[in-house]
């Protein structure tokens, strides 16, 4: 792997055998079995990082007289906590004096100390020094205080002779011969972990992240204060370590021959050191000692920036991470190194394949989004993607593999594009894989390369997504590329929406026309051209006039949709220029789209009505000529609206047109209906324009139809109406007195003057006598009817004057007893009366009413005229 530490030599060949050893700051502790202790001063010599200036600063020989079997340091208390004799003492950790020997600890094997740091209220810093002392099956609890320590709680009985100890949080995980146990400091309970393996050899380490590390023949666990495990896998060393000590990210193992690094995350052996026949370990203050009976090395980190290096070479960017977060360099320099190691890191992950995690990693870094498009092949512009600058060979991406980096690239584009439309007013900073390389400054530009790639990578895994990622409304797909792309893959309708979108409508009209013949095409036939032209909307209305007329042409009927579609574009056209196109074009299609316009969109604009009036006619009129032309010589023609086939069915709209329509001028429309035809058509207008007596004259004299003259009668008569009161007078009088063949032009060429027709006239007087002016009708009758004849209508008129003068005398009998019952009640109320005195007060104001105006209320209260607001509201007592 690489070289993170190198083996210094502190002592050689010491005279004395070694039993302990402890550090702390540049100081180096040693126990002997002899029982001295030994105290060094270890600094670096400068520019030599790898070698030591070691002095002997004291030699303690009268320290123990038995073998120092453990020492620890601990600098917070400025102690010295040994174990010799089978018994802990505790000595001043400047001068190595004495100061208090634990006589309950005869028989210890073994200590450990803890030590806690905490902030006291005021800010400052208060360590706290537990310690724990396993004498045969008991483990003693201590805790140190004023220069002493104290019984922390009741001893605690453990089932077997403890090996190993080691604190973590309030919990002390021991090791036994055969199985480890998890003490809780606070309850005095137990919980079993697991065997010790075959090796029966217990170890037990505690890491810097309140977690420990326990052995397992050649494995080492992790697990947490509670015993759980903190980590998915074990750790496993070349050989059964005999004492770890754990040196973030490393943990330092000594093996039987060598001492073996290795990281937990990621797992990787780093590094073997070979020493002779190593024993103990440990550090502080960031130094890693190693000794053996009569030898100390230093464990000499390699400085961080060379083994980051190393590291990058060998493609371990995990590791390099760890360290990089550890270098002693200004913020600003550690982020860039990180940076750097990060974007490496997401490059050689996606050069394995692992696209995802690598996609991910360049989002968190904020890598150009052009940088890494350009990791896929024939997503960008080849011109573009020449200019990018990576770190290593791009992979060959093809087949599955391919396929599976454009999936986890589309949900980049789109985490990317959402990112990038909810900050488009945000100032963009994006980083570059290599550095240098020029970088996208324009939103406006990323959403192009955003867009066009999401558009690439649907056609090659999911063409289905290509329509509604151009049918966005903020879609911003670069125009030319997109469309050489589609038409590559044949993509004609989704080329139409792009162009929709992008305002281009000739060019996907041309489309539309140029496929609508081509056989096979999806887009043959018209019925795309016409849902395109009727979105487009009045803005656009040459371009409709000009592309809508094919489609009129080849299906009239299909081409009329284009204005006539329920759509808000449709409806919102100019109807008059529509109107005067498709004159121009087909006049056939006059007829339905005003039709449309009228019946449907309640347009009430009297230019349309009249031209669908004068529509109908010119049809009737081209379709008459050739029905008479058709008939046998001699045969009368039918009645209007009675013709065969579309004649008949175009007359009698016509006729419900005029009749039922109230927003045409008649005036305009009588002048082109001729004279010699059309007839009842004329009747009508004639009525419209309250020329009855030519309308009727039409009926009687002309149609020779007495029944539709007394329908036109009932429907126009309104005797409250001055223009319409006669019209059945008008009617007598065409039965009396036909008009001549001149009478005002309505007369047809050739026709002879009809004879009185005494008894229409006497049956009109007889069926609506009391609608008939009785003095006007007696004047227009020949003095030689008989008046037998007229009996039945004197009578009638009679009856009816009896009738209408019995309603006026109940009406006023009702009327005079009404008047009756109003006087009575004005004579009660008046009756009342009140008397006002100097004394009568106002029941609102409290003040005496004399001479003012009042009111009086039903009640009988009095009060000011000015205090009575709401006559209806009295004054409350």
């Amino acid at each position: 792997m690489h070289e993170a530490f190198e083996a210094a030599p502190i002592l050689e060949k010491l005279p004395l055998i070694i039993e302990s050893i402890t550090s702390y700051d540049d100081k180096l502790l040693v126990g002997t079995k002899q029982g001295h202790l030994l105290v060094y001063t270890v600094s670096p010599i400068p520019g030599n990082e790898t070698s030591f200036n070691v002095s002997l600063e004291r030699s303690n020989k009268a320290f123990s007289k038995k073998p120092i079997t453990q020492l620890v340091a601990v600098p917070e208390a400025q102690i010295l906590i040994s174990l010799s004799d089978n018994v802990v003492s505790v000595h001043d950790l400047t001068v190595f004096a004495p100061i208090c020997t634990i006589n309950k600890s005869r028989g210890a094997t073994l200590f450990e100390v803890d030590v806690k740091k905490q902030k006291s209220l005021t800010g400052d810093v208060q360590h706290t020094v537990r310690m724990c002392v396993i004498v045969k099956r008991k483990v003693q609890l201590y805790y140190w205080k004023n220069r002493e320590f104290h019984e922390l709680q009741p001893d605690l009985g453990v089932p077997d002779l403890p090996k190993v100890a080691a604190w973590c949080k309030d919990s002390i995980c021991v090791g036994f011969k055969r199985d480890y146990f998890l003490i809780m400091v606070d309850t005095g309970g137990y919980k079993e972990l697991f065997p010790t393996g075959k090796s029966m050899e217990p170890r037990v380490t505690r890491l810097d992240d309140n977690g420990l590390a326990v052995g397992r023949d050649e494995q080492t666990i992790f697990i947490d204060a509670e015993g759980n495990p903190t980590k998915r896998y074990a750790l496993t060393w070349s050989a059964l370590p005999q004492v770890l000590v754990n040196q973030p990210p490393y943990v330092i193992a000594v093996l039987p021959k060598v001492i073996e690094i290795r990281t937990v995350e990621p797992r990787l052996f780093i590094q073997s050191i070979e020493v002779n026949q190593p024993k103990f370990i440990c550090h502080g203050s960031n130094h890693v000692y190693v000794a053996s009976t009569n030898h100390v090395w230093r464990l000499a980190s390699t400085p961080i920036t060379s083994q980051i290096k190393q590291l990058l070479q060998n493609k371990e960017f995990e590791l390099a991470l760890h360290l990089a977060n550890m270098t002693q360099e200004a913020d600003s320099a550690r982020e860039g190194r990180i940076q750097h190691i990060q974007t490496l890191y997401a490059f050689d992950l996606f050069s394995q394949h692992r696209f995802e995690e690598s996609l991910q990693m360049f989002t968190k870094l904020g890598t150009d989004a052009s940088h890494v498009i350009g990791l896929y092949p024939n997503l960008l512009p080849q011109d573009f993607r020449n200019q990018l600058e990576y770190p290593d060979k791009l992979p060959d991406l093809e087949g599955a593999e391919l396929e599976k980096g454009l999936l986890a690239l589309i949900e980049y584009l789109t985490t990317k594009r959402n990112e990038v439309m909810k900050e488009m007013n945000k100032e963009m900073v994006s980083s570059a894989i290599v550095e240098g390389s020029a970088t996208i400054k324009s939103k406006r530009q990323l959403t192009q390369i955003l867009d066009t790639s999401l558009l690439k990578c649907y056609l090659q895994t999911n063409d289905a997504l290509v329509a509604p990622l151009l049918r966005l409304k903020d879609n911003n797909c670069h125009i030319e590329e997109t469309e050489r792309v589609l038409k590559k893959h044949q993509k004609f309708s989704e080329l139409i929406i792009l162009y929709e979108k992008k305002g281009l409508h000739k060019k996907a009209l041309d489309l539309l026309l140029r496929q609508a013949q081509k056989h096979g095409s999806p887009l043959k036939g018209h019925d795309r051209t016409v849902q395109y032209l009727q979105r487009l909307g009045a803005d656009h209305l040459d371009l409709i006039f000009e592309y809508a007329g094919w489609v009129l042409k080849t299906e009239p009927e299909d081409g009329l949709k284009i204005f006539t579609e329920d759509l808000p574009e449709v409806e919102n056209l100019p109807r008059q220029k529509v109107l005067d196109y498709l004159e121009k074009t087909d006049k056939n299609l006059m007829v339905p789209y005003l039709e449309h316009v009228i019946m449907e969109c309640n347009d009430d604009s009297e230019n349309f009505h009249n031209a669908l009036a004068l529509s109908y006619k010119d049809k009737v009129q081209s379709l008459m000529s050739d029905y008479l032309a058709s008939l046998p010589e001699g045969e009368i023609p039918a009645r209007a609206g009675k013709e065969p086939s579309e004649l008949g069915e175009l007359r009698r709209k016509l006729l419900f047109f005029l009749e039922t329509q109230r927003h045409y001028v008649p005036e305009r429309l009588l002048a082109h209906f001729p004279f010699d035809s059309f007839f009842e058509e004329r009747a009508i207008l004639l009525g419209r324009l309250g020329r009855h007596e030519q309308a009727l004259a039409i009926y009687v004299h002309i149609l020779h139809d007495n029944s539709l003259a007394k329908q036109y009668c009932k429907l126009n008569y309104d005797r409250h109406k001055e223009g319409n009161k006669d019209v059945y007078i008008f009617l007598l009088k065409m039965f009396l007195s036909p008009p001549d063949a001149g009478y005002l032009g309505i007369m047809v060429s050739g026709t002879t003057p009809s004879e009185p027709n005494i008894d229409a006239a006497l049956d009109l007087l007889r069926d609506h006598g009391n609608q008939v002016n009785t003095s006007k009708a007696l004047e227009l009758l020949p003095a030689s009817i008989e008046v037998s004849r007229l009996l039945v209508f004197l009578e009638n008129v009679l009856e009816e004057r009896g009738v209408d003068k019995r309603d006026a005398q109940v009406l006023r009998s009702l009327l005079y007893a009404e008047h009756l019952q109003v006087q009575e009640q004005r004579m009660f109320y008046q009756k009342i009366k009140c008397i006002i005195t100097d004394e009568k007060m106002c029941r609102v104001c409290k003040k005496r009413i004399g001479n003012s105006a009042f009111a009086r209320y039903p009640n009988g209260v009095i009060v000011h005229y000015y205090c009575c607001k709401d006559p209806k509201v009295w004054p409350s007592e």
